[in-house]
């Protein structure tokens, strides 16, 4: 029995779908929420819900759910605690409670689609793919093999989250990606997928990215930065995106204060740096670290350091000083700088 016809076989056991999203998600993680709530329904689940925590912040993430108008519900975490027999629960794109969401540990999960890395992942059907560049894929090859309806809005959801967690198949892309984007291509609006690829930019996240910029330091190919406190979390990850790309520069890492936390945000194309498992050493007995060998991303309560002082300068001062060395410690780095 393949996997797809396993999981519809779980699927037909059940009266209800919770899916559960990681925190704030993105275009991989929603699109394979749409994919799996229409398996679900094609085999007579009438209630199913997508849920979330955190933010939907990022411009074009907001424009993802606009335009294909995706119905999201914030995620309470007791409501997964007191379902019934009969509610099934799914994670897509993550696989662990607790981590990088806000289910509570030791919830009982029965379904977890994901190709990120990841330890100790129980449910009752689990296909955990880490060499693959999208959990979209995986959905792709379900929709296809359970001969589930493709409409245009599911075709364009699908095939633009392969290319957004794939960096239009420049980053970890594999066979499987190609193949599904060839089968959704047909099926896509090619207009919405131009309008997705271009959404506008906050000048929340353009002062935080030109922040990032002021604030560099590169020690070894390295480059190390902060974007101080900003209220656009996903203005890291494209900071990170644009300085990595500076000449020289093989690894860059930028973190930031958002609300009570610290964000962390890595890329490294250099395959002797994996920083996926750089952030987990650096931050895993202060917060949560992790992702591949050349993504990742980590969060840090502030904790007591919140509580330290109200001078914000002072804070970020500790935080930098703080962050910065458990990095430069994990990356062996030197103390010579240059900018």
């Amino acid at each position: 029995m393949s996997q797809a016809e396993q999981l519809q076989d779980l699927l037909e056991e059940g009266s209800e779908l919770n899916i559960v999203c990681h925190n704030n998600p993105d275009p991989d993680c929603l699109a394979s929420a749409l994919a799996l709530g229409r398996i679900a329904a094609a085999v007579g689940i009438d209630e199913r819900q997508i849920l979330y925590s955190g933010d939907i912040s990022h411009q074009q993430n907001r424009a993802f759910v606009n335009l294909l108008d995706i119905d999201l519900k914030p995620f309470e975490p007791g409501s997964v605690q007191d379902r019934q027999p009969d509610s099934l629960l799914a994670f897509v794109d993550h696989s662990v409670p607790s981590e990088n969401n806000t289910v509570p540990p030791d919830t009982a999960v029965d379904i977890v689609i994901d190709h990120h890395p990841a330890e100790g992942i129980d449910a009752r059907f689990v296909d955990h793919r880490e060499e693959l560049g999208a959990a979209a894929t995986i959905l792709t090859e379900y929709v296809r093999a359970l001969d589930v309806e493709l409409d245009t809005d599911l075709a364009t959801a699908l095939l633009f989250a392969i290319r957004s967690d794939t960096l239009d198949f420049l980053r970890g892309a594999t066979h499987g990606e190609y193949e599904a984007a060839g089968h959704l291509h047909e099926y896509a609006d090619q207009e919405m997928l131009r309008q997705l690829s271009t959404p506008s930019v906050s000048g929340g996240t353009l002062d935080a990215i030109s922040t990032a910029i002021d604030n560099r330091k590169v020690t070894q190919a390295v480059l190390i930065s902060h974007v101080g406190r900003t209220g656009e979390r996903d203005a890291l990850p494209q900071a990170v995106d644009y300085l990595v790309r500076l000449e020289g520069v093989q690894t860059a890492i930028v973190f930031g204060l958002v609300d009570d936390a610290i964000h962390v945000s890595a890329r490294s194309p250099d395959a002797r740096v994996n920083v996926g498992t750089v952030l987990h050493e650096a931050f895993d007995d202060v917060g949560s670290g992790g992702g591949h060998h050349d993504v990742a991303g980590g969060e840090i309560p502030l904790g007591i350091f919140a509580d330290y002082t109200s001078d914000d300068v002072q804070l970020l001062d500790i935080v930098e000083e703080t962050i910065t060395a458990r990095l430069v410690s994990e990356l062996n780095l030197s103390d010579e700088k240059e900018k």
